[in-house]
């Protein structure tokens, strides 16, 4: 009894191809499916070394593994897919089907996701690179180009900053040319500090030593730092007087309040010791037509500012 249906279809179909198979065509067969299996456990022992040695660095958090095995996981179901997809047009062939239909298709497709999606696929691969080779994760502070922030979310398409005025900033992850992380290993300041040309520059050398010991020393403030502060010398010389640089080194993002407290102990330090800040005298003229005859004390005007840096 002759069957109908789907089945009947296909054991006809068998049927007509049987006695056109040959032992090559067998062993091809074979080989595909093996050279396919063997990429997709290449592909799958690629992604555990890989998540296994982003767990074995100290600099590695839950939040980046994360990251990585999403990323991975895509990666690897794209490329399985691949695989398969290269597998059943090499093994067509070999059942006497012709792929030639289906390779002008999957061309013409190529081509038109190519134009269309072009700017979508060069934001997949930066985001992929950033996650890779661990550029940053969610969480640390980076500087995009202007935009300064901090990272509140990292796809494969975009980077989404919050900044200093608690603006949301999304920028594509294929438009990023120059990335700078400031929440890694350290930050660094160079404070300057200038002293009047009268002003004997080995007191204020001291005094700026003895400050930077005390600081170091104050366990309130230790654990800010890395290294110094060290007292580099005279930066700088100026008819204003000689410039004096402080260097230190201190763990990420907290550069700025150990600068306000530095600058706060140098001013009590100086003034405890009596050695004077530099001083610079501006005067401002004013346009004589534009003022009245009768107020001649307001052509000229003075004002004296003390200045650090």
């Amino acid at each position: 009894m002759a069957q109908t249906g789907p089945f009947g279809d296909v054991s006809q179909w068998f049927s007509a191809h049987w006695e056109n198979w040959r032992i090559a065509n067998v062993v091809h067969l074979l080989w595909i499916l093996l050279l396919a299996f063997l990429l997709t456990r290449l592909l799958t022992s690629l992604e555990a070394r890989i998540v296994a040695h982003a767990s074995a660095q100290g600099r590695a958090s839950s939040l980046r593994q994360q990251q990585l095995k999403t990323l991975l996981s895509l990666l690897r179901s794209t490329g399985t897919v691949l695989i398969v997809a290269f597998a059943v047009l090499t093994a067509l062939p070999e059942l006497g089907i012709s792929v030639a239909p289906l390779t002008v298709a999957a061309g013409l497709a190529s081509i038109a996701v190519g134009f269309g999606a072009q700017n979508l696929v060069r934001d997949w691969i930066g985001g992929a690179l950033i996650v890779l080779e661990d550029q940053f994760v969610v969480g640390e502070t980076v500087q995009i180009g202007d935009t300064t922030g901090r990272v509140e979310e990292l796809t494969l398409r975009q980077t989404v900053l919050r900044d200093a005025q608690g603006a949301r900033v999304h920028i594509p992850n294929g438009e990023i040319r120059k990335l700078a992380n400031l929440s890694r290993d350290f930050s660094q300041l160079f404070l300057d500090v200038q002293i009047p040309p009268g002003e004997a520059g080995e007191r204020a050398l001291s005094a700026l030593d003895r400050v930077s010991a005390e600081f170091r020393s104050d366990a309130g403030w230790s654990p800010a730092l890395v290294d110094g502060p060290r007292v580099l010398g005279i930066e700088t010389l100026a008819p204003a007087g000689p410039t004096v640089r402080v260097q230190v080194r201190t763990v990420p993002l907290r550069q700025n309040e150990v600068a306000r407290e530095l600058r706060r102990r140098i001013l009590a330090r100086f003034a405890h010791e009596g050695v004077e800040f530099s001083s610079e005298q501006r005067v401002v003229l004013v346009n004589e037509a534009a003022q009245p005859a009768a107020a001649p004390e307001h052509q000229a005007t003075g004002s004296a500012a003390a200045g650090t840096d």
